[in-house]
């Protein structure tokens, strides 16, 4: 592609991220829904036969792996041992048990409803649902606490690192993959060194780097310093055959535990980075996750949503179980399982994601690179994800509008 037709299409797109930014403020509504919604009606768009925007995979894998990297130390880098306290401890109840019910049944059910015989895939769309980002659609006009209000945001803090890593993990265990119980007895080892190397790598790392940034900061050096040790222990933790999720998850949770120099600036600064990549993944998620469904496949989706609310409900009344919390404070929770920022890169990525396959070749078992959307399952999959992001979306925004009723506390959009 001609270098500044490529130029002009990304200028368009954040173009266009601007004023969905501008419509979604004036309609009240959240910034993500209108751009997911941009990105599949841009996807669409076609001059003289061919696609109006025709990005390169290279570039795609480019931004999805940047923004993944980012999101995760974010995430992790929040989480502070420290700090734990008892809404804390529920807050990490509640992520728990939702993973766990979503692991047993909403992965069978996924599997059951849209046929899906690789149940694999079905584990890494019930651990991404099992991700919330209320922030995202949700904030108190008064600075006063509500203990609802700061359970979901808990929630989100603590499970965003959770429901990005282990679907890299899965994916680490459907390599060289002919049928899943003999492909974990072969490859148990290498799994294993695959998790060790990732921590590993991020421990070194962040032994190294934040011991420096405990006594020298600079103002200009210091964010570019983060962001390349970021990026650096993923690198690394890759070509050392490790998980470089699990790698900058575990550079994320030393930064936040770690005394450094100017940490709230540079813990914004990540953040802000982080958020600044939000318009293109968001928009782009409509070019790389075809959106043609039947009627068929709508009303499945909304049935498999329902059973993933039913699920939310029964884990927040086990988590909750002795806490003085009411149904209707319960309700609201329940309701409120908004599908952020980092669902949307989870399926950007799967949708670019090579994964090393065994077939038999005249009987000769021999490895192969295939992408893993050539799987059966798999488009239907990420279709899912995308859907599910806009259902949640729509459903807390919802519920935001009658928050008295819920909560006594009035909630606005973002």
């Amino acid at each position: 592609m001609n270098p500044l037709q490529y130029l002009t299409d990304i200028t368009l797109v954040l173009l266009i991220g601007l004023i969905c930014g501008i419509i979604s403020k004036k309609l009240r509504i959240p910034n993500m829904l209108i751009l997911v919604l941009a990105g599949i009606g841009l996807a669409k768009l076609s001059y003289n036969g061919n696609p109006l925007f025709n990005f390169e995979h290279t570039f795609l894998l480019s931004i999805s792996v940047l923004t993944l990297v980012m999101i995760v130390f974010d995430g992790s880098s929040r989480f502070k041992l420290k700090e734990l306290d008892t809404l804390s401890l529920y807050a990490l109840r509640l992520v728990i048990s939702f993973l766990i019910l979503n692991f047993l049944f909403l992965s069978v059910a996924t599997s059951f409803i849209f046929n899906i015989n690789n149940i694999l895939l079905c584990f890494i769309f019930a651990t991404v649902m099992a991700g919330t980002d209320p922030a995202s659609v949700l904030t108190l006009f008064k600075s006063s606490s509500n203990k609802v209000i700061e359970l979901l945001k808990l929630e989100s803090v603590l499970n965003t690192p959770l429901m990005v890593l282990i679907p890299f993990i899965i994916l680490d265990l459907m390599e060289l993959n002919t049928g899943l119980f003999p492909s974990f007895i072969e490859q148990i080892l290498p799994f294993m060194q695959q998790i060790i190397t990732g921590v590993g790598t991020g421990v070194v790392i962040g032994l190294f780097v934040f011991r420096f940034m405990k006594k020298h900061y600079s103002e200009k050096l210091s964010p570019l310093i983060l962001i390349t040790a970021a990026l650096a222990t993923y690198i690394l933790a890759e070509n050392l055959a490790g998980n470089g999720v699990l790698a900058v998850s575990v550079l994320g949770v030393f930064f936040g535990n770690f005394y450094v120099k100017e940490k709230e600036v540079l813990q914004e600064f990540s953040s802000m980075l982080a958020n600044s990549l939000e318009i293109l993944v968001f928009i782009l998620v409509g070019f790389i996750v075809e959106i043609s469904i039947t009627f068929d496949f709508f009303a499945k989706s909304v049935a498999l949503f329902g059973i993933l609310i039913i699920l939310r409900f029964l884990a927040i009344y086990i988590a909750h179980l002795q806490e003085n919390i009411n149904i209707r404070e319960k309700i609201f929770m329940a309701l409120n399982c908004t599908k952020g920022i980092a669902v949307a890169v989870v399926a950007f990525t799967l949708s670019k994601e090579t994964i090393s396959k065994i077939v038999l070749n005249n009987g000769v078992r021999e490895k192969t690179q295939i992408l893993l959307i050539e799987l059966p399952g798999t488009e239907s999959i990420l279709t899912l994800m995308v859907l599910f992001m806009i259902y949640s979306i729509v459903l807390a925004s919802i519920t935001a509008r009658f928050s008295k009723f819920f909560i006594q506390k009035e909630v606005k959009d973002e």
